[in-house]
């Protein structure tokens, strides 16, 4: 009778680590196989969808390049390929400007639409004040101006206009327009009356009233000032006024 041998224990344990290290391989090139074999099928889907779209794209193109066959070469085209090659690094910048300011339109959108609503709300009140009225009535009277008006008393305007904001200026002061105002209200309140030489000799004792022809005196003493040419012309502005009395 034959004798049986036994493996130790050590071996049988070494062996069935081995058998399963082998079934995980097994495992995994099963797995790997069925990837590549689902990325083939995806492939050949892909394939088949795209053949017919990219002949009817490259049929297109050709159509389309038939229009521009005696203007364009094939010499052209390589030499624009091999100079968008030769600035690869300036298009790059060129696109990074681009994301740049798509992204700063993106950030002064909003405060573009905070202005125009602002805006609009100020436009809106500035109409409920009547600016706008008043602006289109200064334009009426802006028309008037320039009907009545030729080149050369523009151009003579321009020549005094200093003396002209002097005078606005000094007319401006504080103390002549309230001087105005007392004349302006002294005028519309005053009632007309015949008054003797007595009476206008009595009534230049009140010193508010001596002081008033002082002024007057001081306004008769300036035409003294004015330009031979000036009182010439205020002269022949009196001559005519007799003649036509």
């Amino acid at each position: 009778m034959a004798a049986v041998t036994t493996m130790p224990v050590e071996q049988t344990t070494a062996f069935e680590a081995k058998i399963d290290a082998l079934t995980e391989q097994v495992h995994y090139l099963a797995a790997v196989a069925r990837d590549a074999e689902l990325r083939r099928a995806q492939w050949d889907d892909l394939r088949s969808e795209m053949t017919p779209v990219i002949g009817e794209a490259f049929q297109l193109v050709s159509h389309e390049l038939d229009d521009v066959r005696d203007f364009l070469q094939p010499t052209d085209l390589w030499r624009l390929a091999k100079r968008i090659a030769r600035n690869t690094e300036l298009i790059e910048k060129m696109f990074d400007q681009l994301e740049g300011l798509s992204e700063l339109t993106s950030d002064v959108a909003p405060l573009g639409r905070d202005m125009f609503l602002i805006v609009m709300t100020k436009l809106d009140e500035l109409e409920r004040k009547g600016y706008f009225s008043l602006a289109g009535a200064g334009m009426g009277v802006l028309d008037r101006v320039v009907s009545s008006f030729s080149e050369e008393d523009v151009n003579q305007l321009g020549d005094n206009i200093v003396l002209i904001l002097n005078t606005v200026k000094e007319m401006t002061q504080p103390e002549v327009m309230q001087l105005l105002q007392r004349t302006a209200a002294g005028v519309r309140e005053a009632e007309v009356e015949e008054i003797g030489l007595l009476k206008l000799m009595w009534r230049m004792r009140n010193p508010a009233v001596r002081r008033g022809m002082s002024r007057m005196l001081k306004v008769l003493e300036s035409f003294a000032d004015a330009t031979p040419a000036t009182l010439g012309d205020l002269d022949n502005d009196d001559q005519t006024n007799d003649n036509v009395a």
